[in-house]
């Protein structure tokens, strides 16, 4: 029932920004975590950043200091800043939503994915 609907990919040249937005619809359901994965061809899907029910945030030690996650006002949201982008950050990006609901279930969200190339 959950969608996770994400924007802001494309083709940038190295050293430009991206800004990534994920924005989850169709359910009530706050999100506890909210977060970016990414997975180039050929590659193991790796956790980029990741923004918990608070403000706390965890990057990936490639992205640190280039790469910003936020969260909006609106709990469902989040925001994926990226700077100083390099060739190896060319991957799809995924975005991701846990809600931890009753009996300590895990419900798991992905969106369909945005695809980011750097050129180098």
């Amino acid at each position: 029932q959950v969608q996770l609907v994400e924007s802001g990919g494309g083709l940038v040249q190295a050293g430009g920004s991206l800004r990534l937005s994920c924005a989850a619809s169709g359910s009530m359901l706050s999100m506890n975590t909210m977060g970016w994965y990414r997975q180039a061809p050929g590659k193991q899907r790796e956790l980029v950043a990741v923004i918990t029910s608070g403000t706390s945030t965890n990057y990936a030690d490639s992205v640190k200091g280039r790469f910003t996650l936020s969260r909006a006002d609106a709990r469902n949201t989040v925001y994926l800043q990226m700077n100083s982008l390099k060739a190896e950050d060319t991957a799809t990006y995924y975005c991701n939503a846990v809600h931890l609901g009753a009996f300590g279930l895990r419900y798991d969200y992905w969106g369909q994915g945005t695809q980011v190339t750097v050129s180098s």
